[in-house]
């Protein structure tokens, strides 16, 4: 009897220190809201992920492919394990493998092989959402790399630089878990808009939208600003019918 409740406590502590996190805890990147693509930066939130914190550095990065494992913790989408820029605790942000296609899958994470939860997430074609401030502004740079700020607007018929992930597939397609090289077009040009103060611009003013060389999972838009252009207008972009969240501006005047 003994050794039963000692091998029960036994199970039930390695339960309590086992990764701990919902479905609803996995979101993407950028907005932290729900909406993960391949090839989209998302993040889980739970407890017990990790046991330090750890960012990704260069010497972890081997021929330009991101590393799938980081201080004995892995993430796995039905399986496939998916790259890894930082873990801690309560947080790993990863890059969801740019090899799978839209649906639903299996998703947990692993530290030092203990399994956490097998939650289901789904993946769109895309899942556009833009990067942004704590202040809840959109970050963009302009042309000079410099960020677009309240004390640095942007102004009509200026070109930025938006900043997003979860933006779809590319032409050529990307390398599963490389760092791209050179620029490469979404698909679905076509179907890719900004939304600027509420209405769509021009499409001839998207000068680029496309991965941002150097950086998995980041994509890049180059957009010629609308005269006239209101002051700090809400930014959105979109892919179809799939569009980032709402709420976010972009300080200008």
């Amino acid at each position: 009897m003994k050794t039963l409740l000692s091998v029960l406590a036994l199970a039930a502590c390695l339960c309590a220190q086992a990764p701990n996190y919902t479905a609803a805890g996995v979101v993407n990147g950028a907005s932290f809201t729900p909406g993960l693509a391949p090839n989209t930066i998302g993040s889980v939130f739970g407890t017990n992920l990790s046991w330090d914190t750890v960012t990704l550095h260069p010497d972890d990065i081997s021929g330009g492919t991101m590393p799938t494992t980081m201080d004995n913790v892995e993430v796995y989408l039905e399986g496939w394990p998916a790259y890894l820029y930082y873990v801690s605790p309560t947080q790993i942000n990863f890059l969801v493998p740019s090899v799978l296609l839209p649906g639903n899958f299996n998703f947990w994470v692993t530290r030092q092989g203990m399994v956490g939860p097998i939650v289901q997430v789904t993946l769109q074609s895309a899942a556009p959402a833009l990067f942004q401030t704590a202040a809840g502004a959109a970050i963009a740079t302009h042309l000079n790399g410099s960020l677009v700020s309240s004390k640095a607007p942007a102004g009509a018929g200026e070109i930025v630089m938006l900043w997003a992930t979860g933006l779809g597939a590319t032409d050529p397609p990307l390398e599963d878990g490389m760092l791209p090289t050179a620029a490469q077009w979404l698909v679905q040009m076509g179907q890719f808009g900004v939304c600027i103060g509420g209405a769509p611009i021009d499409p001839g003013l998207i000068l680029y939208a496309g991965v941002a060389p150097g950086y998995a999972g980041l994509y890049q838009v180059n957009v010629r600003l609308p005269t006239p252009l209101p002051a700090n207008p809400e930014l959105q972009v979109a892919v179809g019918d799939a569009v980032s969240p709402a709420g976010l501006i972009l300080p200008a005047q």
